[in-house]
């Protein structure tokens, strides 16, 4: 779960930046919140992300507890393209990790949050 400050604004990144589904949305007038999930697919064969919206607050201390979200994406160069394309914000350019082979990026969501960009490996045949 991660607490935003516009919800249309994330729901626009992480659907129309990252290539999410908006899976469903639930208002809670008198609770003073609504949330938004979102993923590739739906539980129980992909993961979601819930988008929490508490009214009247715009922006939260992201603290020093939070690391980041990380996805597989079979082609982290491909992937960074189509987001820069779409006006996300590439905060880490593709290339080997540091010590290592795996390609990886990271990018930033409109509050702030990092998401990481893992590029699958390919197994020969």
């Amino acid at each position: 779960m991660l607490r935003v400050g516009d919800l249309q604004r994330s729901i626009d990144f992480y659907t129309q930046v990252l290539g999410m589904k908006l899976l469903r949305t639930t208002e809670r007038p008198e609770q003073k919140y609504s949330l938004a999930f979102v993923g590739y697919g739906s539980n129980p064969e992909h993961a979601e992300l819930e988008l929490t919206y508490n009214h009247g607050v715009s922006s939260y201390d992201l603290g020093n507890a939070y690391g980041h979200i990380a996805l597989g994406v079979p082609d982290a160069y491909a992937a960074c393209d189509r987001i820069r394309a779409a006006g996300g914000n590439i905060t880490r350019e593709p290339g080997p990790v540091k010590g290592g082979s795996t390609v990886i990026a990271f990018v930033t969501d409109p509050d702030g949050y990092k998401i990481e960009l893992i590029q699958r490996a390919t197994t020969s045949e």
